[in-house]
């Protein structure tokens, strides 16, 4: 329910205020108008499986423990349905362990894939052929993404709408749900210390700061001199408080104010880079084809200043 709960969260409520047209989202199931209970709530899907075929985008949410565990089959309707709608050129998506009913279904053989870091060794014996990381939130490989539990899945889902709509859109989205804006796909699952040791997380100014002068030539050192810490205990925190080095941090910051002005601005290319942080226009490219596999230019083109309406689908699969 709680992966269902996300992805309605995100494709499911009217956001035209951000972009319109905004997805439209269909809750599909085994057998439509049926419920799938969980303790305390149960759940309708009024659409057939069918519905998969038609849709641009299908995710799968978590599937039943002995789904898992291999003591109840994944019903082969469903893994049947995946396939077809991957063939009709669907982008299919997992959130959780919903990676077994991809992996069920074929989709994730010779694909790197996540899923729950608890369930990812389980994944991996009974799909060998799956290349299956357990450390990291999301997995992009185009056609297909995966991501880990709970919070993970909401980062993917931000994700898909940041490659459908822009950096802006998601930013915007990720302010009106209160969650963070952006945590690249690549930062760990979980973390050492997810709450400070004292109430004065003394992080949280130093990294506001950061962000607001994203084109200075911003150095560890001087990050944790305004921490009032040592490099070393700074590269601690950081990788105890956010997941990754501050280097990697401050990496995907400028990496996500580029795309900002690449989307919302005519800047030639070399003032992105420099107002980003990345510098020289050439580093700019390397870093744009090294962690999105586009060009600046080409991924400008994908964001013109006037979006045309785009039919936005997505539909949602539930295992009944």
């Amino acid at each position: 329910m709680f992966e269902i709960g996300l992805a309605c969260a995100v494709f499911g409520v009217r956001h035209s205020n951000l972009h319109n047209p905004w997805y439209d989202l269909r809750l599909c199931g085994v057998a439509p108008n049926t419920a799938a209970g969980t303790p305390g709530f149960v759940l309708n899907a009024p659409y057939g499986l069918d519905e998969l075929a038609r849709a641009d985008t299908v995710i799968v949410p978590a599937v039943p423990e002995e789904c898992m565990d291999g003591t109840r089959e994944i019903p082969t309707v469903l893994t049947a349905a995946l396939r077809r709608a991957a063939d009709a050129g669907a982008r299919i998506v997992s959130l959780c362990n919903g990676a077994f009913a991809l992996a069920a279904a074929g989709l994730l053989d010779g694909r790197r894939a996540t899923a729950h870091w608890e369930h990812t060794a389980t994944l991996a014996r009974r799909y060998p052929r799956i290349d299956v990381d357990d450390q990291v939130l999301y997995i992009d490989d185009g056609d297909v993404l995966t991501s880990a539990g709970m919070s993970g899945g909401l980062d993917l889902c931000l994700h898909l709408v940041r490659r459908d709509l822009g950096a802006k859109v998601a930013n915007q989205l990720a302010r009106v749900l209160v969650v963070p804006a952006h945590r690249p796909g690549g930062q760990a699952q979980f973390i050492e210390r997810a709450v400070p040791e004292t109430d004065d997380d003394s992080l949280t100014p130093v990294l506001a700061w950061a962000t607001e002068n994203l084109h200075e030539p911003l150095a560890v050192d001087e990050l944790a001199a305004r921490a009032g810490m040592s490099p070393r205990s700074f590269h601690r925190r950081m990788r105890a408080a956010v997941g990754t080095t501050p280097l990697q941090w401050l990496l995907g910051q400028r990496l996500a104010r580029a795309q900002e002005l690449l989307e919302s601005t005519d800047l030639p290319i070399d003032h992105v880079g420099e107002r980003s942080g990345l510098g020289t226009a050439n580093n700019l490219r390397r870093q744009f084809a090294l962690h999105l596999g586009v060009s600046p230019t080409e991924y400008r083109r994908g964001f013109p200043s006037t979006h045309p309406a785009r039919d936005l689908r997505t539909a949602g699969s539930a295992v009944g």
